[in-house]
């Protein structure tokens, strides 16, 4: 059962309330991919669509460092170090302009890595 979640726009950009995110709440990891970026970082989720550079996520995080691998490769086959890592909370959908790498995660790097609690400070 996919997660319905609030969510709310700051600046154009819709994010999930983090109270919205039931415990128990899976969603699918059976197509997530893993997206590098020109300029935006690194990004994955559910690939809604795809035209040129341009990727559409949804039910999208955002992998801003991380510990356990030594390149995208490897988090895309074997997943993050958590303690070390920094994922940023899930996202609705995401427009990504300048994807430059499309790397299909493995299941069990995908629901270890949409299932990590949101760094914060």
């Amino acid at each position: 059962m996919e997660a319905t979640m609030e969510t709310t726009v700051i600046n154009g950009v819709e994010y999930v309330r983090k109270d919205s995110i039931k415990p128990g709440v899976v969603i699918n990891t059976d197509n997530i991919v893993l997206i590098r970026t020109y300029s935006a970082g690194v990004h994955f989720g559910t690939l809604e669509s795809r035209e040129g550079k341009e990727v559409v996520l949804s039910n999208a995080r955002r992998l801003y460092q991380w510990s356990g691998a030594c390149s995208l490769s490897q988090v895309a086959v074997d997943g993050v170090k958590l303690s070390g890592s920094k994922i940023s909370v899930i996202v609705p959908k995401i427009t990504l302009t300048e994807a430059i790498e499309i790397i299909p995660m493995s299941k069990q790097a995908a629901t270890t890595m949409m299932e990590a609690e949101a760094w914060k400070v």
